[in-house]
């Protein structure tokens, strides 16, 4: 008899067109599960049957309760080598085995990139006005050139980014708990004495850090305040770095110019939410890591992380 595998948050459809799963044809009877099911009793009726999960980055929680409702469950295979919402001691304490996939840093980059770039040049504003007949050429876009980017975290993705804003010509400063001079050296930036000296200095601010119960909120209504007026910030990373209440705040009350946002608490977003509609918040629905290759390299390690298990030797699993 077959093993049942359901992959999760299939939102365009793509997962086994990505990836090669005749192997496992058979042995393993897949499905996909196109819609996001926040509620567990919906979650638990669609996979209980399930001996595999499939899991994309860190949208579903997967804790010691929901494991006890799948007691069918052996194998978690996640998107990317860190996953903060799976419970991974949990699952070894029920002789679940939870393994992970290579994830690329340039397709955040690039995304990253694309906020700041969007924002700079005022392009949801005037792309909507394009479309719906609105005023010709109704902005004024930032100069990025002389502007100084401000780089919360210089890891793989933070380094990148750094590279590109020197290419651009800006001022490119650096800050992290732990960063050194020579390592900010290294990659060709300052690093900032403090988050508030960075908070201040910056036109630009780009979030690049894990989230943590350290890291958690690391920007709240006193940092985002420490922000330029003029000054945008864009998180590609992680939304538990940001106080949401906060930076709710500082969008309607103008105590920065606007904000890039591709993460956020709550994903899918609801529809009602706020961020939504702010006219200086140019949001995307998490498409950081959404592209061809990337979803190559998740679905295809996926195939390969399932294979092993099924062979009694795993790869790729995770602490």
């Amino acid at each position: 008899m077959k093993l049942r595998c359901a992959v999760l948050d299939d939102f365009q459809g793509v997962a086994l067109s990505c990836a090669d799963w005749s192997p496992l044809d058979d042995r393993v009877e897949v499905r996909v599960l196109r819609e996001h099911l926040a509620d567990r009793d919906a979650l638990v009726a669609a996979v209980e049957d399930c001996e595999i999960l499939v899991v994309m980055r860190e949208r579903t929680p997967i804790d010691a309760s929901l494991l006890d409702r799948l007691p069918r469950l052996r194998l978690i295979v996640t998107s990317g080598m860190r996953n903060a919402s799976i419970d991974v001691a949990a699952a070894r304490a029920r002789g679940v085995t939870v393994c992970g996939t290579a994830s690329g840093s340039e397709p955040p980059t690039e995304l990253t990139w694309a906020l700041i770039l969007g924002l700079a040049r005022q392009v949801h504003t005037e792309s909507r006005a394009m479309r719906e007949g609105g005023p010709w050429q109704s902005t004024l876009g930032l100069d990025l050139s002389g502007r100084t980017l401000g780089l919360v975290g210089l890891g793989k993705i933070g380094g990148r980014v750094a590279r590109i804003g020197l290419a651009f010509g800006m001022d490119v400063v650096a800050w992290s708990p732990h960063l050194t001079d020579e390592r900010a050296a290294e990659h060709g930036v300052r690093r900032a004495g403090s988050l508030p000296a960075l908070l201040g200095a910056a036109d630009v601010v780009s979030l690049h850090m894990v989230l943590s119960d350290r890291t958690r909120g690391l920007l709240g209504e006193p940092e985002l305040r420490a922000m330029r007026p003029g000054a945008y910030l864009v998180n590609t990373s992680r939304a538990g770095l940001v106080d949401g209440a906060a930076l709710l705040r500082a969008l309607r009350e103008g105590w920065i110019a606007g904000a890039g946002l591709d993460v956020y608490e709550t994903e899918p977003l609801p529809a009602d939410d706020p961020l939504r509609t702010l006219p200086n918040v140019l949001a995307l629905p998490h498409l950081g890591y959404v592209t061809e290759a990337n979803y190559a390299r998740y679905f295809g390690e996926a195939v390969e992380d399932v294979e092993a298990f099924l062979a009694g030797a795993p790869v790729r699993e995770l602490d």
